[in-house]
């Protein structure tokens, strides 16, 4: 659901009451070492700079083929990623509120100088508590492609589960071409 890719079907349906915007738009999230919180105007720089990393380029694509990301699809809520008041990276939900499919996906990356740590394990954990607790979600979706290992292991070490293989999911950062994507899926009760 990477901004510019697929969101389909994702909307964060803020009709319930203002409250609830600005609830949501407020909300700090705390983990065991991330802090997740809403995105603002002042972490637009190290954020671009993050994805502008070859790694997350591989991954998100070109920054510059989207200058008013990250707040360039309301379909999504989106957070910075705090070590301290260290920016690290971004997180970003969307949910499908149909009731008979009610569910989450989530995509993120992190700047690739703080791999190793933690930090993906931690991000991952406190926003799947924070869609399965606050939010009332019992299904949450992710979806890496196939050949990103670290990304994977990070998921499953949260209860995230395989559930198959996307064929030409999504399209190359480069437009040539498409790759496969893995989705995966954790139920409320999976969660680690």
């Amino acid at each position: 659901m990477r901004s510019g890719g697929a969101t389909a079907g994702f909307s964060l349906d803020w009709r319930h009451s203002d409250e609830r915007t600005e609830r949501e738009l407020t909300t700090e999230l705390r983990g065991e070492i991330v802090t997740l919180t809403p995105v603002t105007e002042a972490h637009v720089p190290d954020l671009r700079r993050i994805r502008g990393t070859a790694e997350v380029g591989a991954r998100w694509g070109s920054v510059d083929d989207s200058p008013t990301w990250p707040f360039d699809d309301p379909t999504t809520a989106c957070f910075t990623v705090l070590e301290g008041s260290v920016v690290r990276g971004f997180v970003q939900y969307g949910e499908e509120e149909d009731p008979m499919y009610r569910h989450a996906s989530v995509d993120l990356f992190l700047d690739p100088a703080a791999h190793g740590r933690g930090l993906g394990t931690d991000t991952v954990r406190t926003m799947a508590r924070h869609l399965l607790h606050d939010r009332g979600h019992h299904r949450l979706v992710i979806d890496p492609a196939v050949d990103n290992d670290a990304a994977i292991r990070c998921y499953k070490a949260v209860g995230f589960r395989e559930v198959g293989v996307m064929r030409g999911y999504e399209r190359d950062t480069d437009g040539d071409g498409w790759h496969d994507g893995l989705l995966m899926d954790l139920l409320a009760e999976d969660l680690t």
